[in-house]
């Protein structure tokens, strides 16, 4: 029995989930790598902002990954830490900013 649902091993098996689908995989393995490739950001820029949106998403093994890639690329726990403030920050003002449209029915309603 695992202690969660999700198994860090399970990781390394990401490259498996196009078995049955191999043309579909590669496409998508193409233009993964092609996304973090060094353009107008360099590849340590975006493996900062994936961290970022892995933890707005909460996807564990996106954690696991990129928490490993920004260390590997020379980021330090301060920047990587930073990253997941702004991602808080910004998850969080999202959930505000929806009040408005509360605050829209509310008024319709009459309240």
């Amino acid at each position: 029995m695992m202690d969660t649902y999700y198994d860090p091993g399970d990781l390394a098996k990401f490259p498996e989930i196009g078995a049955a689908a191999p043309e579909l995989a590669r496409k998508f393995f193409d233009w993964y790598g092609a996304v973090f490739a060094d353009g107008a950001l360099t590849a340590r820029e975006k493996s900062l902002i994936a961290l970022g949106v892995a933890h707005a998403v909460q996807c564990p093994y996106c954690i696991d990954a990129y928490t490993q890639d920004t260390l590997a690329k020379g980021c330090d726990l301060d920047q990587i830490t930073e990253a997941v403030h702004v991602a808080a920050a910004i998850k969080g003002g999202s959930a505000l900013v929806h009040g408005v449209q509360m605050r829209n029915v509310a008024t319709r309603v009459g309240m």
